[in-house]
């Protein structure tokens, strides 16, 4: 899942981005209200975490421009703020979940699971097709109830498609996911890492759809 972090506490951002890297999501990250605006306008994002005390423009009013652009997007508010006033703000505005800081890391982890699942197809921490199953929560993939290692990136192609099984996934949607902002993306990226994932499981369980991109089929 790719997210968009806004938050300008600039210690506590560095510290989210890296644990959410972690735990395998990807992550962009801006530290004023107009950025995120821009942001979601020009890119697209599974999610958005957004801290309401903002240097440039109230969390709400960001939250509202997001919402007018992407009704869908779930946003997740992470705040000091814990007051009911702005907690009904942000949960009428159309904020998919409220955090209040400080918070532990766990429960954040844990309400994006949720978000994850109301996003997908499954509606679990785990996701079984076939005889592969894909654990969310302990970040792992096992096939005949045997764990397989993957690269970060080759759970993160493997956790999108199974979450999505039945749909296709476009090579541009699984870049989108898999890649941070500076980071360098070689034409056929995704392409080895299909190959590679392929090697550790059954060779018709990620079909191609050529010219289109890959899906894997509902169990």
């Amino acid at each position: 899942m790719k997210i968009l972090l806004v938050e300008d506490d600039i210690p506590l951002a560095q510290g989210l981005k890296q644990s959410l890297r972690n735990e395998s999501y990807t992550i962009n990250w801006v530290d004023k209200g107009n950025d995120a605006v821009n942001a979601v306008l020009t890119e697209d994002f599974d999610s958005v975490i957004l801290d309401l005390g903002l240097p440039d423009i109230n969390g709400l009013d960001v939250l509202r421009k997001i919402k007018e652009k992407n009704k869908h997007i779930p946003v997740l508010i992470l705040t000091a703020r814990d007051g009911v006033e702005n907690k009904v703000k942000g949960l009428d505005l159309g904020a998919e979940d409220y955090l209040a800081k400080p918070f532990d890391i766990a429960e954040l982890l844990a309400r994006l699971r949720v978000i994850e699942r109301r996003m997908g197809t499954n509606q679990d921490n785990t996701i079984v097709i076939n005889n592969i199953k894909l654990d969310t929560k302990a970040q792992q993939i096992l096939m005949d109830d045997e764990s397989v290692n993957f690269s970060r990136r080759e759970y993160m192609i493997v956790k999108s498609l199974m979450e999505n099984a039945g749909r296709i996934n476009s090579k541009a949607s699984l870049e989108n996911k898999l890649y941070e902002w500076g980071e360098e993306v070689c034409s056929n990226t995704i392409e080895v890492h299909v190959h590679n994932i392929r090697k550790k499981l059954p060779k018709t369980f990620i079909k191609t759809v050529r010219g289109v991109g890959y899906i894997v089929s509902k169990a």
